[in-house]
């Protein structure tokens, strides 16, 4: 496939941040859902395993900048027509990733959340799959997030298991 012509530098420091902005919008999205999170979280029976509440903040952020910086290494690599297939899913992902939040905390629907999130996980592996043909490096960027994800998928699951009342 065609490369793009070569970026300026500042053409590629925009980039960037808006990657980074557009991944930063799908946390906006998920945080305007997990405000008043914490409170129904400490009120959850959760596994032994669950991590306290502070640890997903932390947590995400840096995933979020992995994210950001993993599709700006594709479109930097190809341009957004070039890489429009793996870039749209990249999008697409982000935002299932931002309604599993609404599902579980704002509207208590533990069964369809976690079904969402299995959903999120597949779709984050054929993003990484689509990121590879482009740049290793952004698909292994992805990792750390389907690990996570992988680990949310099963606190989830426990947690709606645990809490048939709370989350229907």
């Amino acid at each position: 496939m065609n490369r793009p012509q070569p970026l300026s530098k500042s053409h590629q420091a925009l980039g960037l941040l808006g990657w980074l902005l557009v991944a930063f919008g799908a946390a906006a999205i998920g945080g305007f859902a997990s405000a008043s999170a914490g409170e129904f979280y400490r009120g959850l029976v959760r596994p032994s395993w669950a991590p306290p509440g502070w640890v997903f903040g932390p947590v995400w952020s840096v995933l979020y900048v992995l994210m950001g910086i993993a599709a700006w290494l594709v479109w930097r690599a190809r341009g957004f027509a070039g890489a429009r297939g793996a870039l749209v899913l990249f999008i697409a992902q982000l935002a299932v990733n931002a309604l599993w939040t609404w599902l579980f905390f704002v509207w208590h629907q533990g069964g369809l959340a976690f079904a969402e999130i299995l959903l999120l996980w597949a779709l984050i592996l054929a993003t990484m799959a689509l990121f590879w043909r482009v740049s290793t490096v952004a698909a292994a960027l992805l990792a750390p997030y389907l690990a996570w994800v992988s680990f949310a998928s099963a606190l989830t699951f426990a947690t709606w298991r645990l809490n048939p009342g709370l989350l229907g």
